[in-house]
């Protein structure tokens, strides 16, 4: 994907959308979207991480930095294929992602398809299954087999397992292997239903004219599969305990800054072996995406390391990361790398340089430009064409929550810059990102909407409640004049990121 065209597109992950089965999939509401973007004359929809979901439900924190999150397998082509019976669905909120009540269900839900595969697939199906776990093996079963010893265990982290599992001695693993064949299939199962799911979806975006953009955490989680197979590319203990952890440092925002407690890489590791781990992760990311963003990207220029002991980021050190021969090594085995570098926070100048040298565009929220003076970063008459503009994130409030809790001094600010009121904040925000110089615009579809903040993703920092939100699709207007997307197509055309002719303009 060409990173340097005008385009504009939405930002909504997939577990947002509308859907009986308790939560968004890569299902019809999925292909129902693509149709609406398209309708917007929208180019582009951002997700969030794919991988699976980790402590706290956030996508952020997977156990996998290779696998397809398993609560994203739609239901209905499985039910197609034959595999599934049609299910008795509970009675979940339908704006609501309840995880504690969907999840399970729908474990069991794919623990059947996965007995009706084995018990009534095609040939076909079988050779396709088949054919593709050899071609994923080098991440796959690592990935299955991690899962399959840790279901039993009750999923208790990989450091804590018998030692011989945990240390991976080749005897224990071969055991392991024969011993939980069946859940080592299972898993196997799940993760080429969300590829072959994951690929169709991007094949019909394409088609209608919309690039997928995907999201690339920069760290992993310790109790993850890719830990558990390469401990010797981490900053571990020879209990496998971390010894440094990332973070941020203290902040106006946070006097104890925020201690994520990833384990760090060990980058001369990493080099020795021509960053070959990350080669792989980012092959794997643009077989399910046109373009990703990495997320924390100055932590390949510096990052912060924190003393595992340390109960928070206050007694850190900034040290400094691999640069620019990471995706040199990247480049030279892929090619140019469509990737957004998410540059926010602390930023230095050899963060941007990095970037710079890359060819990278970078990130800039207009939320944040309304807190100086006309001279601010984050304001659309400052920023350079490479750059994707937003008008917030997945971690901001909503544009309408912004307005609402913004002091007196932002409010009159934004107001007079933008300008706009109480009523059609979202708008003016959309628009200023829209007409600005940035070469890709993008707007949290929260903020199409004109939401307030109960309609926010995420609160950072803030563990329990979030990741849930969803849609419906009487919001979009779809059955009542289409009004979101008829204006965000109009605002679209006449900043130059779409069909100049959606304006309809008299002759």
């Amino acid at each position: 994907m060409d990173l340097n065209q005008r385009i504009a597109g939405v930002l909504l992950h997939p577990t947002s959308l509308p859907g009986p089965h308790g939560a968004g999939d890569f299902g019809p509401a999925a292909y129902r979207f693509v149709d609406w973007l398209a309708s917007a004359g929208q180019r582009l929809w951002q997700l969030l991480p794919t991988t699976p979901i980790g402590p706290g439900d956030s996508p952020y924190q997977g156990v996998s930095a290779f696998a397809g999150n398993p609560w994203l397998v739609a239901l209905e082509p499985l039910i197609e294929k034959g595999w599934l019976a049609q299910p008795d669905v509970p009675d979940f909120d339908p704006l609501q992602l309840q995880y504690a009540r969907v999840l399970p269900w729908r474990e069991q839900q794919l623990r059947a398809a996965a007995a009706g595969f084995v018990a009534r697939a095609s040939a076909a199906d079988r050779r396709d299954f088949a054919q593709w776990c050899e071609a994923e093996r080098s991440w796959l079963d690592d990935y299955a087999l991690f899962m399959a010893i840790r279901s039993p265990l009750n999923g208790q982290p990989w450091w804590a397992w018998p030692a011989p599992l945990a240390r991976r001695e080749p005897a224990a693993l071969a055991a392991a292997r024969q011993t939980h064949a069946e859940e080592f299939a299972f898993w196997q199962f799940v993760q080429w239903c969300f590829d072959t799911q994951s690929a169709a979806l991007k094949a019909y975006a394409n088609t209608r004219g919309v690039h997928l953009m995907g999201d690339l955490p920069i760290f992993v989680a310790h109790d993850s599969a890719d830990c558990w197979s390469r401990p010797d590319l981490y900053h571990l203990d020879e209990q496998f305990q971390t010894t440094v952890v990332a973070g941020v440092p203290p902040d106006a925002m946070s006097a104890e800054g925020q201690r994520w407690g990833n384990p760090l890489y060990r980058w001369e590791r990493m080099a020795a072996e021509d960053y070959a781990w990350w080669t792989a992760r980012v092959k794997r990311a643009l077989s399910q995406a046109d373009v990703f963003r990495i997320d924390h990207f100055r932590g390949f220029a510096g990052y912060y390391e924190i003393p595992a002991a340390s109960p928070n980021a206050q007694q850190g050190r900034w040290v400094t990361g691999p640069g620019r021969a990471l995706f040199e090594a990247i480049e030279k085995s892929l090619g140019k790398l469509p990737i957004v570098a998410e540059d926010l926070g602390f930023i230095t100048d050899d963060v941007h340089e990095l970037r710079e040298s890359c060819g990278f565009p970078g990130m800039k929220i207009l939320q944040f430009g309304f807190g100086g003076d006309g001279s601010h970063e984050f304001l659309p008459h400052m920023w350079p064409r490479d750059s994707v503009a937003y008008t917030g994130t997945h971690d901001n409030d909503t544009v309408r929550g912004w307005w609402g809790q913004a002091g007196p001094r932002e409010r009159a600010f934004a107001g007079s810059y933008l300008p706009c009121g109480d009523h059609d904040v979202h708008w003016a925000m959309i628009r200023a990102c829209s007409n600005s110089v940035a070469n890709i615009a993008v707007f949290p579809l929260q903020d199409v909407l004109g939401l307030g903040s109960e309609h926010r993703m995420n609160v950072p920092g803030v563990l329990g409640g979030n990741w849930g939100w969803r849609f419906s699709w009487a919001m979009l207007g779809i059955d009542c004049g289409n009004e979101p997307a008829r204006v965000l197509g109009l605002i679209t055309a006449a900043s130059g990121r779409g069909n100049f002719e959606l304006l309809r303009l008299p002759c």
